[in-house]
This record gives structure tokens, C-alpha cells and sequence, in this order.
């Protein structure tokens, strides 16, 4: 059996600001929905883009959000977690959008245009491992 343990909050930012693709969860009127998306850390916020007219677009900037990031290794059977939860807010254009775009523009795999930033200032950010530190 292998240890569980908290990560630091400091651990689970450099983990979260390394990575690249995490999975947003919210709440809807019809359950639970999750989905996966391309981000980038700025200012203490996970930011990413959607379209318009999808749930995230129109759902997302006005709740409560959760996202998630993971690794694992099946073979040596660790892994580790990092989930960031707190309000979503719709990014505006102006000198912070333009300032997200310079910085590290979170660039989406999906096909179309996705015009609109939503951030996610987290008020939570915790983690958890398995294995050796």
C-alpha cells in the first residue's frame, strides 16, 4: 500500500502553472457537468477560453467552478491531484485580457473560435498524492 498525503499549497501551484490541460466542473440545471480544457495561471486564476453559446460560456462565469489537474504512474502506482474551486467571472477586453493573451495565451485543441475568457479566482486550492514525495 502506498502513503496518501496533502500537498502544500505552494506544490500544488507549480504543479497547476505547469500544466496545460485540466477538466472544469460546475453545477447546471441539469447535473453536474465536466469538461476538459486547455488553461493558463495568471494572477492567482486558472483561465481559460469557450465559446459563447456552450454551457461554460454561458454557465461558467456566473458560478461557483471547480478544476481539476492529475498525473499519474500506473506502474509504480502513484499519482497526484490538484483541485483549485472558487467563483467564475467572464475576463473583459481590456489591458487584463490583453495582458493573459501576451503572457501565455491559453491556446484551445479544439477546432472554432473561442472568444470568450472565463477566469476562475480560486479561494481553494488543495492536493493530494499517492506514493513516495
Amino acid at each position: 500500500m502506498s502513503d496518501l498525503a496533502v500537498m502544500t499549497e505552494a506544490r500544488c501551484l507549480e504543479l497547476l502553472t505547469a500544466g496545460a490541460v485540466g477538466r472544469v466542473a460546475l453545477s447546471t440545471q441539469d447535473g453536474p457537468q465536466i469538461f476538459p480544457v486547455n488553461y493558463t495561471v495568471a494572477d492567482g486564476s486558472v483561465v481559460f477560453r469557450t465559446t459563447a453559446y456552450s454551457v461554460l460560456g454561458t454557465h461558467a462565469w456566473q458560478s461557483r467552478l471547480a478544476f481539476e489537474i492529475d498525473g499519474c504512474d500506473v506502474d509504480h502506482r502513484t499519482g497526484w491531484s490538484v483541485v483549485a474551486s472558487g467563483p467564475g467571472s467572464q475576463v473583459r477586453p481590456g489591458p487584463e485580457l490583453e495582458e493573459i493573451v501576451r503572457s501565455w495565451n491559453p491556446d484551445p485543441w479544439a477546432g472554432g473560435t473561442r472568444p470568450v475568457y472565463v477566469r476562475l479566482r480560486w479561494d481553494t486550492l488543495s492536493g493530494r498524492r499517492i506514493g513516495p514525495a
